[in-house]
């Protein structure tokens, strides 16, 4: 049997396959990119355990108040729930406040009355801010954080036990 001879691709044609095979990659690649921001997008926008994302009713309560304007809604009876631990609430507490410790809230949420406005403090303002929104997650609309926390709260000179 005889070998069949192979003709070497010219140089014009080696190029074009090239330039073929470069514009493929560079299809894929920006498919690629674009994909993942649409799967990337579609996750923020489902993401529950996202405070940006939550769509919840937020009631006539601003989602942060000073302590100036918590001072205000305690005056006025509103609940104040501390998620501070054990050990900072036995330190210094504001009076008349419920002590949840943010790891229980969760499963304590029902002892959070929603008849009243609440404020979620804490030692500075960050833990109030995961708090409030559990409880925005768990249904509640009345409910806000303190923004600087209870050591704002003593240093502005309210009440303190």
């Amino acid at each position: 049997m005889a070998k069949k001879k192979t003709t070497p691709i010219s140089k014009r044609m080696q190029r074009r396959a090239e330039q073929r095979r470069k514009k493929r990659l560079t299809q894929i690649g920006v498919a690629a990119v674009g994909l993942i921001i649409v799967v990337g997008a579609f996750l923020a926008l489902f993401d529950n355990n996202n405070p940006a994302t939550l769509e919840v009713d937020q009631g006539s309560l601003p989602i942060e108040v000073s302590v100036d304007e918590a001072y205000e809604i305690y005056e006025r009876g509103g609940y104040l729930l501390d998620v501070r631990t054990q050990e900072e609430w036995d330190e210094y507490h504001i009076p008349d406040t419920k002590l949840i410790p943010l790891d229980e809230l969760k499963n304590r949420v029902d002892e959070v009355p929603r008849d009243q406005d609440v404020v979620v403090v804490c030692r500075s303002g960050n833990r109030s801010q995961e708090g409030r929104d559990i409880l925005l997650q768990a249904g509640f609309t009345e409910v806000t954080h303190m923004n600087g926390g209870v050591n704002d709260w003593r240093t502005s000179g309210y009440p303190i036990e």
